[in-house]
């Protein structure tokens, strides 16, 4: 049974999605502001945090930054009753693995949330991926250049995995939303785009200045070799 932290200050919709959840096989706990969710994550180690955007008492965004550095690899799923171009953007930008707009069809959510937790945990036959400069662990999530480890997120280590695995192949974004989101992209959405915006920031171009992932219009991306 997966453990999950749901943080939320909407006690009612917490009742229901954690009446939902468990009946799906998770064990849910819930925080209704931020420094009660801190707390929990202290005491233990959720497999996954599903997080609000706004908070009593600070951003959900501003947690999320804490939680990226505390817990890199944590899946974290925002959700937002703005639902807003901005609010998702950000979100993905600081390292969520994924995003819906409330109110959420908790089977939805349920999808998403499998989706993410499956990405996490990597087959074991995933082998080190070495291309160049860059060595790359896909069952631990960590990629070293120079010999410096960075620790990636599950969406970022997932879409790196795929782009190593057919470097200088160009992969269309629908095809690499499946390997690295677990879906297919819906209309107008970034996720996949910002996902891979945060991985080029991480890793950084080749020692002679080329970019490591290259995008083709109107296509997909590629590792460059």
């Amino acid at each position: 049974m997966s453990e999950l932290l749901l943080i939320d200050d909407d006690q009612e919709l917490c009742e229901l999605l954690s009446s939902w959840l468990s009946q799906e096989g998770f064990q849910v706990r819930a925080c209704h502001d931020g420094q009660s969710a801190r707390k929990a994550l202290a005491e233990s180690s959720p497999a996954a945090v599903v997080l609000d955007v706004m908070l009593p008492d600070g951003s959900g965004l501003e947690l999320l930054k804490q939680l990226r550095n505390d817990h890199a690899d944590l899946p974290v799923l925002m959700l937002s009753a703005r639902g807003e171009p901005l609010d998702r953007i950000l979100g993905l930008e600081l390292g969520a693995d994924d995003y819906l707009a409330k109110p959420c069809d908790p089977r939805e959510l349920t999808a998403r949330l499998r989706a993410v937790l499956r990405r996490s945990h990597p087959a074991a036959v995933s082998t080190q991926l070495e291309l160049g400069d860059l060595s790359f662990s896909p069952v631990r999530g960590v990629v070293s250049i120079d010999e410096k480890e960075l620790t990636l997120t599950v969406s970022e280590s997932r879409l790196l995995e795929a782009l190593l695995k057919q470097p200088g192949e160009p992969l269309d974004k629908q095809e690499l939303a499946q390997l690295a989101l677990g879906r297919k992209l819906t209309l107008y959405d970034r996720s996949l785009d910002m996902h891979v915006s945060n991985l080029r920031k991480k890793i950084g171009p080749h020692p002679d200045g080329r970019p490591r992932i290259v995008a083709l219009r109107s296509r997909g991306y590629f590792y460059s070799l």
